[in-house]
């Protein structure tokens, strides 16, 4: 079984805080890398022909701002090259600023079966505030056209900790977003990355905030925000999985779980990333030698394998440590079991100090299974660092 990944890295705008490899571009850019991805695709496909794919994400970047004919081919190639499961997870990221009716019914014929809208507030102070090209209305509208058009499995993106953000303003986002019960929710705190324009506001390095700027909330703010998503999301039905994913029952989103169970993954598209038999490695981010790999394929079949970078073999210890740091991430943490079935050892072989050690804090639950307590997850990042071998 393998899941694939498309990226799309076209936006209308880039956001504020967005540190993914997304640009604006004209048409004649994005038809150029529609072919190139429908060749990758093509020349690709027949390493993999023994697997047969369960899920299928189309991600960006925003996919929506191309346009319909374009993710028909995209969807049509992929049916083409690959054996799919009966019935597979597929699914799209879409922006409320460039979405309607006709592409999201358009989907929904092609076999899209799941809507990811990227929303993260549903307050125009905040969207202003993100960069957002989008209104509040333009969502509602949206996950309105998406119900129409037959989706009966929607996500919605939210963010917390957002500049000027109040506990009762993210309460206010999250319970309009729970009234309308999407199937799936996955609600994140604000990263100010490197690279970004909320960096050069907001970084370790800026020591005052330019005048008109609001700042970000405090610790304890925050806090409260993220003690809000489990109270309201739990209240309205929602069951949490994995540290920021929450699902109605039997509505968790396979592609992901793939990813934090380290399932196999092949990645299509710039700066896509794959793992394969525990080899990870990943396309180039150049735009330019993307393309040019796609034109060159008449001479060889293999003028992919020179934007492959980053090839990564991994060792039994880096797969011990990315069985544990990513199952943590899981409510239900990792099997015991499974970690044998995979390494012939046991977890406390490997891990006994570190196994005592969070135990001793309350931060795990130690059974058939290893996962976070409530006051672990508080601390994940610090947790899931223990495991570092």
């Amino acid at each position: 079984m393998i899941s694939i990944y498309i990226h799309i890295p076209f936006c209308v705008k880039k956001c504020l805080y967005c540190d993914f490899l997304s640009f604006p571009a004209d048409d004649a850019v994005k038809e150029a890398y529609v072919e190139a991805l429908l060749t990758e695709i093509g020349q690709e496909a027949l390493r993999y022909r023994e697997y047969r794919v369960d899920t299928v994400f189309i991600g960006g970047g925003t996919p929506s701002v191309l346009t319909t004919r374009c993710i028909q081919r995209i969807m049509r190639r992929l049916r083409e090259c690959f054996a799919f499961v009966e019935e597979p997870e597929i699914t799209i990221e879409v922006n409320p600023g460039s979405c309607d009716r006709d592409k999201l019914a358009a989907y929904h014929s092609e076999g899209i079966n799941r809507i990811s809208i990227g929303t993260q507030s549903l307050r125009e102070e905040e969207l202003r505030i993100l960069g957002r090209i989008h209104s509040a209305e333009d969502f509602f509208q949206t996950f309105s056209a998406a119900r129409e058009a037959g989706f009966a499995n929607i996500n919605v993106d939210l963010m917390a900790a957002l500049p000027g953000q109040t506990p009762a303003s993210y309460r206010e986002t999250l319970e309009r977003t729970a009234a309308l019960l999407p199937e799936h929710i996955s609600a994140y705190s604000l990263i100010v990355e490197e690279g970004t324009y909320f960096y050069s506001l907001y970084g370790a390095h800026v020591k005052t905030l330019p005048e008109g700027i609001l700042p970000l909330p405090e610790e304890e703010e925050e806090r409260l925000m993220y003690e809000e998503t489990q109270r309201i999301l739990r209240k309205s039905g929602y069951e949490r999985y994995e540290i920021s994913n929450y699902a109605l029952p039997g509505r968790e989103c396979r592609h992901n779980r793939a990813y934090w169970t380290r399932k196999n993954y092949v990645g299509f598209g710039l700066g896509a990333s794959s793992m394969v038999e525990n080899v990870r490695f990943k396309n180039t981010e150049d735009m330019r030698t993307y393309l040019e790999a796609a034109e060159n394929t008449t001479l060889s079949p293999f003028c992919f394998d020179n934007i492959k970078k980053e090839i990564q073999y991994l060792s039994e210890k880096e797969q011990m440590e990315e069985f544990m740091f990513l199952g943590l991430r899981l409510t239900e943490g990792v099997s015991r079991k499974e970690f044998y079935a995979c390494f012939h050892r046991k977890p406390e072989e490997i891990y006994a100090d570190v196994l005592q050690k969070m135990q001793e804090k309350k931060l795990i639950e130690y059974g058939e299974r290893i996962k976070l307590t409530p006051l672990g997850r508080d601390v994940s990042n610090y947790v899931m660092a223990q495991f570092l071998l």
